[in-house]
Parts: C-alpha cells; structure tokens; sequence
C-alpha cells in the first residue's frame, strides 16, 4: 500500500503529487529593500521542488511597502514584480512541483522605514514602533492592496494563493481582541473582527479563481485572546466564502514564550478540519516521515507543511520516502544517486 504522504490531492484544478507542502519562510535575501526577486530566492526554492515537494509556498510576500516583515522581504505591490516571481515558478514547475504564494501584511510588526499600520495604535513590544491607528480609507485602500497582489501572482503563474492570517501580522491583529480595541464596525464582536478577512478574501476572489489557502493562529497563547470558538467561527466563514484550505499555525500575537514540541499544533488542524468541515494543513515540528504519515492516516489533516526540516535537508520527500519504505521519482539530474 502506498503512503498516503506521497498520493495525490486536488483542490478544484489543481493536482498536487504528493501532501507534502514546503511552508513558507522568511529568507531575508532582498538586497536593495525593493521588494525584488534575487538569485538565492531562484535556487532556494527550485532546489526543493527538486526534492519532489508536492507544493512549494513562497515566503510572506507584502502587498505594500509598509507591510514588509523587514526591508529584506520579498514585495508584490508593483507589476516590476512579476518577472521575478514568473523565473520562481519556472523553476518550481520545471519538476512537476506546483507553486503558491503567501501575500502578507505585518501591520504592527513591521520592521521598515515606512510609517507602519495596525487596527489599533498599540506596539507589539518596546522593540517596535507604535503604528498608527488605520482609518477606513487605509483598511479599503489595504483590501485593494491584496486584489492587487493576488492578480499579479496570477500573472506571475502561481497555482495557489495563501492568505496570511496568523503570526500576529496585519490580518491577525484585527481578528484577535487582544490587538483590535476598534469601536467601529472592524472591531468589537467576532463577526467584527473577522470583517477585514472576509473582505480580503472576497477582493482576491474577484481576480483569482484558483487553490485559495488562509493561514491562521489557532492559539493566540494570551489571555483574553481568541478562544478555539473564535476560531471555528472564522473557519466555518472561510468555508462558506470559498476558501478551499486552512494552515493552521499558531502564536505570535502578543510577546509569549509558546512551548513547543513535536506536532504541538497538529491538535488545532484536527479540531477545525472535523468541526468545520473544511481540509486543513499541519504545521509544527513535523520533521519525519511517520509523523507525517500518522497525521495524514488519522485522518487530522490533509496536507504537511513542513518547514525548518526544508531548510536542513531540500530533499525531505526523499528522505521521508526512505522511513516509508516507499519508492518515489527523482530529478533526473539526480537519478544516479536517487534510489540505491
């Protein structure tokens, strides 16, 4: 019997080879804080669609300048963008991985020059700037922001768009109460709360019909914070506005020390894949092929996003095959070394 951490899975179109996801991460390689695609993205991710990765996500990419993580982030906010992005997919495509892109806001959290935005004019830590409260016309000026990037990674030839609704950026800080303090119809209620996502969602759904992820944090690890109700409301809105996939991450909101261990998130991908009826990816700490399996088998997620096991090994399919004891394709630059 095959493993099911190497069968297909198709959302709408799109067919991935195996479950395996490479999660996105911050690479910090722009150069010249324009935003710009440079040689290490081009290597960095090719190299783990030659790993036989089923879906490779490109790292938070910011939909406005302001909106960078750091000044080394990659940017999608101008149509200059694109070429860089259409080299990335090349590669990635080139064997038979698909391609997806995580379009971000850090809100409170961004580290930039620029003058920086948050639904509430409340800093993250002392080590931060205090942003300023965001008025509506920033809010609809942001939505149009993420219509915006989404056409260009469409443009750009990506097959799935990831939505980055967690770590305590842009989109986490209006559905959290602990960063929300708004009086308006943004903030208050969880319907409230969760309007600015449920907007964006329906911004990029005018441009983009594909594959469409959301990532979120599950536990905000605060008190007073969003409690796993919260979330499967905002789960099951996403579910009835079309979005074909949760990630779900957890943390990042407020300044805590999360604990953390082998699967320690892989709980909250269970509950809001079997209590909202939706397909959910895991993440966190997933570093083996049987971990993997186990996740997949008990049926606790669809997909594995596996992320800092990416960056020690780009062959981690191969590597979990191994465990597996399961016989998959290599490049066939590689085929010499692949299985023996």
């Amino acid at each position: 019997m095959t493993a099911k951490l190497f069968t297909p899975f198709t959302i709408k179109n799109v067919t991935f080879k195996n479950r395996i996801v490479m999660s996105p991460m911050c690479m910090y390689s722009v150069e010249t804080e324009d935003g710009m695609v440079k040689p290490f993205h081009l290597t960095h991710y090719e190299s783990r669609a030659a790993g036989q990765a089923g879906l490779i996500i490109v790292e938070s990419t910011a939909v406005t300048p302001e909106g960078r993580i750091s000044p080394q982030d990659l940017g999608i906010w101008s149509h200059a963008h694109v070429e860089g992005f259409k080299k990335i997919n090349e590669g990635v495509h080139r064997h038979g991985a698909k391609s997806g892109i995580q379009l971000g806001h850090a809100g409170r959290k961004a580290a930039v020059q620029e003058e920086i935005f948050a639904p509430s004019a409340l800093s993250f830590s002392d080590a931060y700037k205090t942003p300023k409260e965001m008025t509506i016309e920033k809010i609809q000026e942001t939505i149009g922001a993420f219509k915006s990037g989404a056409k260009r990674a469409k443009e750009a030839g990506f097959d799935v768009i990831e939505i980055h609704g967690a770590h305590g950026y842009l989109i986490n800080q209006f559905l959290s109460p602990l960063t929300n303090k708004r009086t308006d119809e943004y903030g208050g209620s969880t319907e409230n709360r969760y309007r600015l996502l449920r907007e964006i969602i329906e911004a990029v759904q005018e441009v983009w019909s594909g594959p469409l992820f959301v990532r979120i944090s599950a536990n905000e690890y605060g008190e007073g914070g969003n409690t796993i109700e919260d979330m499967l409301y905002f789960a099951k809105e996403m579910h009835k506005q079309g979005v074909d996939l949760i990630d779900c991450s957890t943390g990042g909101v407020v300044p805590v020390k999360v604990k953390s261990y082998p699967g320690y998130q892989v709980n909250y991908a269970e509950i809001i894949k079997k209590e909202a009826n939706i397909p959910t990816g895991a993440v966190g700490l997933i570093t083996s092929g049987l971990q993997a399996e186990e996740i997949l088998q008990n049926n606790r997620a669809d997909l594995i996003f596996i992320a800092r096991a990416f960056l020690r090994n780009p062959y981690w399919p191969k590597q979990a095959a191994d465990e597996l004891k399961v016989t998959i394709e290599g490049p066939e630059q590689y085929k010499r070394g692949w299985n023996v």
